[in-house]
């Protein structure tokens, strides 16, 4: 840590740590009415969890649109691939500075601008496409810019968590902000999927664009007031490194089995619509059924997470365990009813996985830092998915389409083992001290 005294031990660091999270919390406590408990019961909470929902909802009738427009007119899956680039490329080359901006500007006023470039892109989408000239240089453009405002969005809006349900409710709302995603999931792709086929591409991505205003109108009716800060006000800013805590060596190591796990496991799309159609002869029909089970079971993961109150490094073992059985269950799937049986299992390690990672790694760091901490966290999650898809996509042309999920399954189980031995000896290292 860098500060104006020099460079104070681990122990400073820790004790500079303790106070920074524990000023004013009992205070915004007493003033705001929290108490450890369901996050829904906060109505910030409530409104921004809505908001997000019709965004991210929305978002998905923009992504059918651009991947049927492109597919349609080029013929190519090579131009897909470069829609799937232009998209998370930017989210890996912002993550690091998306997490200095949320630790140093109020998430809020990011939150309210990050949506309105968004809706700014939409309209441009809208603009292009309707007039029937568009060219894929200009469209990868667009998506390219859509891409930087989700990057910082993606990272400011982990980070909200915190100041939404305050410390207490932290762990419950990391975990239920992710249902949003999976929910959207859930409903997203039907509906977009009728809304094209009825109405044509420019009014999807019209709806796309007007779904942003829930999540504007949703933070424009949270009160400032309502917010719980990560830092006591007025306070002096206190700098920490990332290596000077006393459980750096746990958190590199969650943000290496993060990376890992996306790269060898977490390409759904690819993996799936190859098992689905080539391995087991299923259509779209199907493809879009063991999408909509996964994201079930997604949902069931986070609730059954929300549950218990306290989620650490060492809840990844068993995590990574489940994960591990429902990858190799879908890879061996005799039969595509037997898939579709397995797909809200696959959801349920997926949903496990990614909550015990976000709520973990939130409680691993400061307030002040979760920002910088969850921008490392997005680095892992979205930016590797270029590289996982090329993986899967090498690995099922030279293997089939079952070997993606029994190398994934592969992966958790030596990141389970790794994570239980680690985790037993830091707490063998905590008791001896």
């Amino acid at each position: 840590m860098s500060g104006d005294v020099g460079q104070p031990d681990r122990q400073q660091v820790g004790n500079n740590i303790n106070e920074t999270e524990s000023a004013g919390t009992h205070n915004q406590q007493r003033e705001k009415g929290g108490r450890q408990g369901n996050p829904f019961r906060v109505r910030a909470f409530r409104l921004y969890f809505i908001g997000q929902l019709i965004s991210n909802t929305g978002s998905w009738f923009q992504n059918l649109t651009i991947s049927l427009l492109v597919l349609q007119s080029t013929g190519s899956a090579t131009s897909l691939a470069w829609v799937t680039i232009a998209q998370f490329a930017p989210i890996f080359l912002l993550s690091p500075f998306a997490g200095w901006l949320s630790d140093r500007f109020p998430v809020r006023r990011i939150l309210l601008a990050t949506a309105s470039g968004s809706v700014a892109v939409s309209l441009s989408l809208v603009a292009m496409v309707g007039d029937g000239s568009w060219e894929l240089q200009s469209l990868l453009w667009l998506l390219a810019f859509a891409g930087a405002f989700q990057g910082l969005e993606r990272i400011a809006a982990q980070t909200f968590i915190y100041e939404l349900v305050g410390p207490d409710r932290l762990k419950q709302g990391t975990v239920l902000a992710s249902t949003y995603t999976s929910t959207a999931r859930f409903i997203g792709p039907g509906l977009a999927g009728l809304a094209y086929a009825a109405l044509g591409p420019v009014p999807c991505l019209i709806i796309n664009a007007g779904s942003y205003a829930a999540v504007v109108t949703a933070l424009l009716m949270i009160r400032p007031a309502e917010l719980f800060a990560r830092t006591e006000k007025g306070a002096p800013r206190i700098k920490i490194r990332f290596r000077e805590l006393p459980n750096f060596h746990l958190l590199v190591i969650l943000l290496i089995i993060n990376s890992l796990v996306t790269i060898a496991a977490m390409n759904m799309n690819i993996v799936l619509t190859a098992l689905v159609t080539e391995t087991h002869g299923g259509g779209a029909e199907h493809l879009g059924l063991t999408h909509t089970l996964n994201a079930i079971g997604s949902v069931a993961g986070a609730f059954i997470l929300a549950r218990y109150r306290a989620l650490s490094f060492r809840t990844l073992t068993p995590a990574l365990a489940v994960f591990a059985v429902a990858l190799a269950l879908n890879a061996a799937a005799p039969t595509l009813l037997f898939l579709l049986l397995m797909a809200p299992v696959l959801g349920l390690g997926i949903g496990l996985f990614h909550g015990v990672i976000n709520a973990s790694a939130q409680s691993m760091v400061p307030p002040a830092t979760i920002g910088r901490m969850m921008s490392l966290v997005t680095l892992g999650s979205f930016g590797s998915i270029p590289v996982g898809a090329l993986f899967a996509g090498w690995l099922i042309d030279v293997s089939g389409a079952r070997m993606p999920f029994f190398v994934g399954s592969a992966v958790c189980v030596v990141g389970a083992v790794v994570v239980l031995i680690i985790g037993a000896l830091a707490a063998r290292r905590r008791q001896v001290k």
